[in-house]
């Protein structure tokens, strides 16, 4: 039976709960304990999946296809523990599933209420899996005080409740303001966020504290005291250059055995933490250095690309560089010629997005790309911007485009090169969709298999010609294109199984020009980077040594 770990956050958002959890997991998982983790949301979205990046930051997507928070990312690159759908939950979801019950006549007539139908249904969604792990770690989106945030504190204060003594404990997260005027630490915020805590039946175990000055001893005590923790449960969480750098400094401030205190789990087994020693050796300790262009069109917002930044340096890390990122609006060239904001670097990523803003901008990117010679990666839209650029410049398809961008604007201005897929095959059944089908959970979502041909460069990459990648998108590149494409040096080199779905194309004349219609961001870890990373920031650094 797992023993639970309810993280809360308090005083303002943003904080980092998401990366104190990860972090704690994986010290609990150097102790040889096994972990998952769980994000519970507030919001009345049903996911994230149709929330724009610039509200939410990126969509990150799981095995078996559900379109989740952002800091599952960090779950997964932390713990290496693929996250599942009942991993992630929100308040559209519970509510949905209580009227869902309530219409077929589950509750027998009952009066539908917050306590105890939702409460419940949040209850019951923290059970699933409890028999698998030693330790379910759940942390509740939001800021304790929150209106939508009320049923989920209520639910898991009945949680801990109904569990037996000592199999579940509270770590709240809260910041400790500097005011420079007086030169001191306040502690009136993280007392206040508590009390609220302790108002709705919560009392916080572990205490952990943002702050970016360190905590003196006399303000420790004082935390401790008011807030009715023990002393060692008080953990300073300050500033870090590297988010990779969490678990080593959570350990040296005492979370991990602050929670194994908690739970009375004496002696404790010593940790193992080898593999973050070599990591954070790798981040600090680089023998060069690689300038990356991304060019996007949510480049105001770094969390719209948060998985392929942290992929990048994932490659990175693997060949011991440090890779410099820099965000290229692709509107700002979407007229213009891309020369002068393209030169100097020694790479080019264009990522995934929607709609046709921008989209001219990544075409020319690719273009760029393909002439100069510059390793190119590019994911979902940024591989069909690829496929479009090629069609029309190499292979005279001169009106080549999307089917997306007809539909935007309700003409036939483009050749579909690229065309809305309305039908596919996932596992043994067949989905199928229209263009008019409600935006949420639509999409070709989660991990599929790709054949690869023998020889190519993507082949090479992986080490193998079978491998199963993550998607989320709903247009594809018609495979009717195929034979001109190919005839213009442009390899399909990854196909669906049964042929009728392009995955891979790359350049055969070019030293790395590679679009994938999946997004292997989403499974790059610090200590496991993805092949495809790695091998790009590899052709960067050959091409720094050429430049």
């Amino acid at each position: 039976m797992a023993r639970y770990i309810f993280i809360t956050g308090g005083v303002v958002s943003s904080l980092g709960k998401g990366l104190a959890s990860a972090a704690l997991g994986a010290l609990l998982q150097a102790r040889g304990f096994s972990v998952r983790l769980r994000k519970l949301d507030p919001y009345l979205n049903v996911d994230p999946g149709t929330m724009s990046p610039f509200e939410h930051g990126e969509v990150f997507v799981t095995d078996d296809g559900a379109e989740t928070d952002l800091d599952l990312g960090h779950y997964e690159r932390f713990t290496g523990v693929p996250a599942r759908q009942t991993d992630s939950v929100s308040s559209g979801r519970i509510y949905s599933t209580v009227l869902e019950k309530e219409r077929r006549g589950d509750y027998l007539g009952k009066t539908i209420q917050v306590v105890p139908h939702v409460t419940n249904e949040i209850k019951e969604f923290l059970k699933i899996g409890e028999d698998e792990v030693d330790f379910m770690l759940c942390e509740i989106g939001g800021t304790v005080g929150d209106i939508e945030g009320l049923p989920f504190f209520e639910a898991i204060r009945q949680f801990a409740h109904d569990k037996k003594r000592g199999q579940c404990i509270f770590m709240h997260l809260t910041l400790l303001p500097y005011l420079a005027a007086s030169g001191e630490l306040k502690t009136k915020p993280t007392q206040h966020s508590v009390k609220e805590l302790q108002s709705i039946g919560i009392a916080p175990d572990i205490l952990v504290c943002r702050s970016e000055h360190p905590i003196p001893e006399k303000e420790r005590e004082k935390i401790a005291l008011f807030c009715n923790v023990r002393k060692e449960a008080v953990v300073a969480a300050y500033d870090l250059k590297s988010i990779y750098e969490a678990p080593l400094a959570y350990h040296e401030q005492g979370l991990d055995q602050a929670v194994l205190d908690a739970f009375d789990i004496s002696p404790a087994p010593a940790p193992n933490l080898a593999m973050w020693h070599d990591v954070y050796d790798r981040i600090h300790n680089p023998e060069g250095h690689v300038k990356v262009a991304i060019v996007g069109k949510y480049t105001q917002l770094e969390d719209a690309y948060k998985s392929i930044a942290e992929a990048l340096t994932h490659g990175g890390m693997a060949n011991r560089v440090k890779v410099k990122i820099e965000w290229v609006d692709a509107e700002l060239f979407d007229r213009e010629d891309a020369a002068p904001y393209l030169e100097g670097y020694h790479a080019i990523l264009v990522p995934g997005g929607f709609g046709e803003r921008g989209t001219e901008g990544k075409i020319k990117a690719a273009q760029f790309a393909r002439e100069k010679k510059i390793p190119y990666l590019g994911i979902c839209l940024g591989m069909q911007m690829a496929v479009i650029e090629a069609a029309r410049n190499v292979a005279g398809l001169a009106k080549a485009g999307s089917e997306e961008f007809d539909h935007e604007a309700g003409g036939k201005r483009f050749e579909p090169v690229v065309y809305h897929l309305k039908e596919w095959v996932q596992g043994n059944h067949t989905v199928a969709r229209k263009a008019d089908d409600d935006k949420g959970g639509t999409m070709r979502l989660g991990a599929y298999t790709a054949s690869l041909t023998p020889g190519s460069k993507v082949a090479d990459v992986y080490g193998s010609t079978t491998i199963e990648e993550r998607h989320r998108h709903r247009y594809e590149v018609d495979t009717k294109y195929r034979e001109t494409l190919e005839s213009a040096g442009l390899l399909f080199s990854g196909m669906s199984p049964d042929g009728k779905l392009p995955e891979i194309v790359e350049w055969q004349d070019h030293p790395w020009f590679i679009g994938v219609q999946f997004h292997p961001e989403l499974k790059s870890k610090p200590f496991a980077p993805h092949p495809l990373f790695a091998d790009f920031v590899r052709a960067a650094v050959e091409m720094s040594r050429l430049v």
